[in-house]
């Protein structure tokens, strides 16, 4: 699954990311295999999505979140 169909309060270890698509800045970030991201909040129209990932908050934008793989904790 993509981290994109995550609900609220819903926590997913990252299996993989599209690192073609998905921004330097994240990877930085903490948004690498193997660490676990958490759903925070979801805008009204599900875009943005407020995740926290390795002790760092960060809004993706759902399109994004779409090229990260993910398996429910």
């Amino acid at each position: 699954m993509t981290l994109d169909v995550l609900k609220k309060s819903q926590k997913g270890n990252i299996v993989s990311i599209n690192s073609e698509k998905v921004p330097l800045k994240l990877i930085e970030m903490g948004c690498l295999p193997g660490n676990i991201v958490e759903v925070l909040q979801i805008a009204p129209l599900s875009d943005p999505i407020y995740i926290k990932v390795s002790d760092a908050f960060l809004s993706i934008r759902k399109d994004l979140a779409k090229e990260i793989e993910v398996e429910l904790i």
